[in-house]
This record gives structure tokens, C-alpha cells and sequence, in this order.
């Protein structure tokens, strides 16, 4: 039986990414995505819940995200969930676990955009948005 990971988000950048490189010289991209739940309680109340992602974005992605994602954009992230196990000192396993992002889109105004430096020639298709 065939078996599916796929996470689609729609929330705001809390900070901006943190950009590393790899020994063999690809690019990570870490960030933050914001959602949040809207609800009623049992007394009629409305009431909201803010969920934190973590997001990683490799390579040509990572260069992007880097360029032009910045704290309070709203996004479209499109991924994969991952875990990963980290070992501390003493043998204790740490799980953690991350949206690896395949499609990134800017939500924002074309005006976010102006802000950001970009230009109107500028080619923002190539694997992000």
C-alpha cells in the first residue's frame, strides 16, 4: 500500500532564515513558519492558537530563501515532513522534526516585493513561487 508524506502551509515568517553551507557546498535555509487555529469554545467564545513549523530549504531554495524571505512575509510552503535524531552528550535522543520545503510562494503585495529590491524584469519562477 502506498503511503503519503505531503505538508501545504500558509503562514507568516517569525524570523529571518538562518543560512548555512554544507561541507560539499550546498546551501540550508532554517526558518520559522507561524500558523494559526481559529476556534470556538464551549461558551460561544472565538478564540485563536498560533502553531510554530520549523522549515528547512536546501540548495537553489535555500539561495532564495535567503534573498527574499524576511520576518512577517506571508508564504505558501509546499513539503515533506522529516525527523531527524540528535544524540546528546550521554546518549539521550532528541527528535525533531521539520517541513523540508519543495515550493516556496510569496503571498505578499507587489508593493513587499518593491521593498525587498526587486525589479519587475526579475524572474522569480525558477523553483520558487
Amino acid at each position: 500500500m502506498r503511503t503519503v508524506n505531503k505538508v501545504i502551509l500558509i503562514g507568516n515568517i517569525t524570523r529571518d532564515p538562518l543560512v548555512k553551507e554544507t561541507e560539499n557546498g550546498k546551501k540550508i535555509a532554517m526558518f520559522t513558519t507561524a500558523t494559526n487555529r481559529y476556534y470556538k469554545t464551549s461558551e460561544g467564545e472565538n478564540k485563536s492558537e498560533a502553531e510554530f513549523h520549523n522549515c528547512v530549504a536546501w540548495g537553489a531554495l535555500a539561495e532564495k530563501a535567503e534573498q527574499f524571505l524576511t520576518k512577517g512575509k506571508l508564504i505558501y510552503i509546499e513539503g515533506r515532513l522529516k525527523t531527524r535524531i540528535i544524540e546528546k552528550d550521554g546518549g539521550e535522543k532528541l527528535y525533531k522534526t521539520e517541513v523540508v520545503a519543495g515550493n516556496i510562494i510569496f503571498l505578499n503585495k507587489k508593493e513587499d516585493f518593491d521593498e525587498a529590491g526587486l525589479s519587475d524584469d526579475q524572474d522569480l519562477d525558477d523553483d520558487m513561487f
